[in-house]
């Protein structure tokens, strides 16, 4: 108990070294780039390391299988070089058994992750998100999915249209049972169009089949006035513009992916991005737990034996591989090609399995 204390100690404090190396790094890069980004906006110091602040810990959580992995071969190449390791197997206990306690911490790590600090990456990247919309004068999402259906939203120098529809396709290029709400430049409603359908063109809603309120009248029911032919209602957005303003799947919390998955394909949007994403960040504990096992069998022997170097570097090799593979399996499963399961779970499965053999292979071959 009092050994896989020490080497739990040992392990998770290499980890937070190396996280902390690393949010370093990032932080300095990203407050560079956010100088040069927003140097129009006369951003300061100051204001530059806000947003740096707010955006680094996405990034530090896309790369977390990376820092696992470097932490565990520094933790190993010091054990081995101190002889520590040797003094393990001496005292009985083989190298698997010695890997149970980093793989268990390596696992709650990702548990951890997953459950508290997910939710927290999403609500700074909700936060950056919000503030560089403030400093580019309102450039950004037009879309959101709610319980009560979609939202879109749109504007000119002459008004402001708020859409509302119960129903989509699947491009947003065709609404069913859809609301137009437009408003004045002072922001009072002046207009109200309802129709079952409505369909984007290029520059314009064409309405079918619409009844009109005139919301400036002192009893608007009086004025509705059902509309024989179709109504061509101004818009600049497209469907890419559509389609692009959905949030990424990062940017939502894990607690609340499941809702917003089903609300999204109640609306009649695909949600299979959403849903690779949630089934990669169930498997993160294992990923992690995976690079572990990586990072062992490569680094986990004495320095003796020698090319110590060549075996870092083909660790570092396998990780980064093993981190290409869940990255491009991910955009498989997202453009349907792979089923979903299978983009997510394939990457950690297949390196926690390969990298296991060849522990196996040098501790008991």
């Amino acid at each position: 108990m009092t050994l896989s204390l020490y080497i739990a100690r040992r392990f998770l404090g290499m980890v937070l070294r190396v996280l902390m190396i690393f949010f370093g790094v990032l932080l300095l890069i990203d407050m560079i780039e956010q100088l040069r980004r927003f140097g129009d906006a006369d951003l300061g110091l100051l204001d530059a390391l806000y947003l740096s602040l707010l955006n680094v810990p996405e990034s530090l959580y896309r790369i977390l299988p990376l820092i696992m992995i470097i932490a565990s071969m520094v933790l190993f190449l010091n054990l081995a070089r101190s002889s520590e390791l040797v003094v393990v197997r001496a005292s009985g206990r083989s190298g698997l058994r010695f890997l149970v306690t980093p793989i268990v911490c390596s696992l709650l790590i990702g548990s951890l992750m997953v459950a508290v600090v997910n939710p927290m990456v999403a609500g700074t990247s909700k936060a950056y998100a919000d503030a560089r919309l403030r400093m580019t004068e309102g450039q950004g999402s037009v879309l959101s999915v709610s319980d009560s259906g979609l939202w879109l939203r749109q504007g000119s120098a002459d008004d402001q249209t708020v859409v509302r529809a119960a129903r989509s396709n699947a491009s947003g290029s065709e609404l069913q049972d859809v609301t137009f709400l437009i408003f004045a430049p002072d922001g009072q409603p002046i207009r109200r169009i309802e129709s079952e359908n409505a369909v984007l063109e290029p520059g314009a809603w064409v309405i079918r089949n619409p009844k009109v309120w005139d919301l400036t009248a002192t009893n608007p029911e009086n004025t509705v006035v059902p509309q024989l032919s179709d109504i061509r209602l101004a818009s600049e957005l497209t469907v890419d513009y559509i389609r692009d303003s959905f949030g990424a799947p990062s940017s939502i919390p894990f607690w609340q992916l499941p809702n917003y998955i089903s609300g999204l394909e109640a609306a009649g949007f695909s949600a299979r991005a959403h849903r690779v994403w949630l089934q990669m960040e169930l498997a993160q504990p294992l990923l992690l737990a995976a690079m572990v096992l990586v990072a062992a069998g490569f680094t986990m022997r004495h320095v003796r034996f020698g090319s110590t170097g060549m075996m870092v570097l083909l660790a570092l090799l396998a990780g980064f591989a093993i981190f290409f593979l869940r990255n491009f399996t991910q955009v498989l499963g997202e453009n349907g090609q792979i089923p979903v399961l299978l983009a997510a779970w394939i990457a950690p499965v297949t390196a926690a399995l390969m990298a296991l053999g060849l522990l196996l292979h040098l501790e008991d071959g």
